[in-house]
């Protein structure tokens, strides 16, 4: 007996979509105006906050992207490893794991080559770029090839062992070549549909296919970045979609395990990326108010004499500084001794930079002034 069809691409020409195009183009014109407002503000920063904003935004779609696969980088080393590709100049840069080196080439391939098409051999440098070691976790993957489903069908599953709940179930791979064949072909000759809209249609064909044997989601979303980089045609990213899908990682897998299961009309799918796009734009007013007050921080301090511990230090404070900063911290971040740390910070509180927290407890904290 076989089995009923449940999968959007177990039916025939599954990737004919169709949409209401009524509803798409109210929620596509708020995003092109959002995209155009937030380019146009970023333009009017110098080039170096410029270069702060491309440099947080990247760092928060790495990050944020492998988060999404429960993953999780440190954000010094992925910080460090976009600077030294992009040339930019940091104070504070650390030496960063080769894996990490991996996933930022991958991003960077993906959003400053934004218009270089994507091909086949493309993918595979990104596939080996994100599993340099031929493994993932405990298991040894096939790598810069198709998945080859040897041990059974490739599925998205959750639950513990014996009560899995399957969410999805992929192509077999004997079919990935062909439906890969499609979607490469589509995705360089389509010019006709906005190109907003393009990365949704594009996110879901490709995680639908889920040609890697790992490394699925982080590629769909490389992807959906290239193309995005392609709308607002600027290898200048200021907005982190990843970032918001993490945020709404729950609703994205429900969008997607529903859209998986139904037919090849995706007007649901396609309105929840564009209000997610939007709500990521919308996020970025907080990255332009931190890059802003950053900016005058400095100018204020221009002439106050620090060393590059107490300057790495005041920019991690002011980017967002995770728990509250004591001597110990300082001198993990700095590989440098408690007297030292404690030396660089009193030399701050002269200098009417940081101040004691009055919360006191068994630690002492500071903060900035």
């Amino acid at each position: 007996m076989r089995r009923m069809k449940i999968y959007i691409h177990e039916k025939e020409n599954w990737t004919d979509f169709t949409w209401d195009n009524n509803q798409v183009m109210v929620k596509l014109g708020e995003v092109r105006n959002l995209q155009g407002r937030l380019l146009g503000k970023m333009e009017s920063l110098g080039f170096d906050l410029q270069n702060e904003a491309v440099l947080n935004t990247l760092t928060l779609d790495v990050i944020k992207s492998s988060e999404i696969e429960g993953e999780f980088l440190d954000i010094e080393q992925v910080r460090s490893s976009i600077a030294r590709k992009l040339g930019f100049d940091i104070a504070g840069a650390v030496e960063s794991e080769r894996h990490i080196d991996g996933i930022v080439e991958m991003m960077l391939d993906a959003t400053q080559r934004y218009d270089v098409p994507l091909s086949k051999d493309r993918l595979f440098g990104w596939h080996a770029a994100l599993f340099p070691s031929g493994w993932s976790n405990l298991h040894k993957i096939t790598v810069a090839d198709w998945r080859n489903d040897t041990t059974g069908p490739m599925q998205v599953v959750s639950g513990p062992l014996g009560k899995e709940k399957v969410h999805f179930q992929a192509p077999p791979s004997d079919k990935i070549a062909s439906e890969m064949i499609k979607f490469l072909d589509w995705f360089e000759k389509e010019h006709e549909i906005d190109l907003v809209l393009k990365a949704a249609i594009a996110h879901l064909w490709f995680v639908t296919i889920h040609p890697f044997d790992d490394g699925n989601g982080r590629i769909t979303r490389a992807i959906t970045d290239m193309v995005l980089a392609r709308s607002d045609k600027s290898i200048r990213r200021f907005y982190s979609m990843s970032a918001q899908i993490r945020i709404e990682r729950k609703q994205y897998y429900e969008k997607l395990e529903k859209t998986q299961k139904g037919d090849s009309n995706i007007t649901e799918w396609i309105l929840w990326f564009l209000q997610c796009l939007i709500n990521a734009i919308g996020s970025t007013e907080e990255t332009f108010s931190k890059i802003l007050h950053k900016a005058e921080f400095w100018k204020l301090h221009s002439n106050t004499i620090l060393n590059d511990r107490q300057r790495k230090v005041i920019n991690r404070l002011i980017d967002g500084f995770d728990g509250k900063l004591t001597t110990s911290k300082w001198a993990k971040m700095n590989k440098c001794s408690q007297d030292t740390a404690l030396r660089d910070i009193k030399d701050l509180i002269e200098k009417g930079i940081l101040r004691q927290e009055e919360s006191g407890g068994r630690s002492t904290n500071y903060e900035l002034k």
